[in-house]
């Protein structure tokens, strides 16, 4: 279509999770609570991490990261969300939304990235402890963490170098309460099935290669630790199963909202719900109350809180 053909949408309006106003009002006292939970679990877990020098080891880096990571995915979606079910105003500028997904897929391909990493650090911590020191040194773990922010910024210029220049004349109604390539690439006035192709292909398909590379990695620590120990075996799936968890509930919505080619609205908002609400809850549960040194951590950060209190 020629440019001169049509007017640009300067905006798009977010339909949300519901037009009924009492459901709304619930939705906004569930997300505010869950959001509030999400920035105080995850500060916790990074301030942690960053001021007890006891926790200045790979794993719990990598952990830090993971709860940054989580809280930013939140913070880009969740506040819009809330502020939209106040408010009942329910739009975002074009510029805004491709910031959105800009920033959104930069935090997806880093946390993808970054699971591979926690895996790889669990698989030499349990199968091979004696070179963990080596494998896993400082600089390596800083080496790993910088190579996946740059990958995660790859995969968003990949996505939307683009997307963002196909022309879009109405209808600008985004059936969400955040910006995602799916929804935007099918409001464009113009054939999209190869843009739709290339989504599919750069998020769906490296999201299920990236769950399958963990996948087997999981099973090959497992059966590593079965033929060493029969007996390690309980304590290897207590370490991996928290993990596990977050692997499963971060890769699921994502393959099923890129790859499922018979999308389902209340499927899609509830799949979005668990990941930017849900799923970053369960980072600093699984990580923090499952795990000794994080909760003997907690015990002296409290210590030296009461004692400053005393003093002062």
């Amino acid at each position: 279509m020629n440019r001169a053909n049509y007017s640009e949408v300067s905006q798009f309006v977010f339909l949300g999770l519901s037009t009924y106003r009492p459901v709304q009002h619930l939705l906004l006292a569930f997300s505010t609570v869950l959001y509030v939970t999400i920035v105080l679990g995850n500060f916790l877990v990074v301030f942690i991490v960053a001021f007890d020098p006891h926790l200045h080891s790979p794993m719990y880096i990598l952990l830090a990261n993971l709860s940054f990571i989580d809280f930013c995915l939140s913070t880009l979606t969740v506040p819009k969300m809330i502020s939209d079910l106040y408010s009942g105003h329910k739009t975002i500028s074009f510029q805004g939304c491709v910031i959105q997904m800009f920033v959104l897929h930069i935090l997806g391909g880093s946390e993808m990235v970054l699971l591979i990493v926690m895996a790889l650090d669990r698989y030499v911590a349990i199968c091979k402890p004696l070179h963990y020191l080596t494998v896993m040194s400082p600089q390596k773990c800083i080496f790993l963490l910088s190579g996946a922010w740059v990958i995660g910024l790859i995969h968003s210029v990949a996505q939307l170098a683009f997307v963002v220049y196909l022309p879009f004349c109405g209808p600008n109604e985004i059936d969400s309460f955040y910006c995602d390539l799916p929804w935007f690439i099918k409001l464009a006035c113009t054939d999209t099935y190869r843009m739709e192709f290339m989504v599919t292909a750069n998020s769906g398909l490296i999201s299920v290669a990236t769950l399958f590379l963990l996948i087997v990695s999981y099973i090959f620590i497992l059966v590593t630790v079965w033929k060493h120990s029969s007996s390690g075996m309980s304590k290897a799936l207590s370490t991996l199963s928290a993990h596990i968890t977050v692997v499963v509930l971060f890769f699921g919505p994502c393959i099923f909202i890129y790859m499922w080619p018979f999308p389902t609205v209340p499927v899609d908002k509830f799949l979005a719900i668990l990941e930017f609400l849900i799923t970053p809850i369960l980072n600093p549960i699984m990580y923090t109350l499952r795990n000794k040194d994080m909760k003997m951590a907690m015990r002296r950060l409290s210590s030296q809180l009461l004692s400053l209190r005393k003093i002062s």
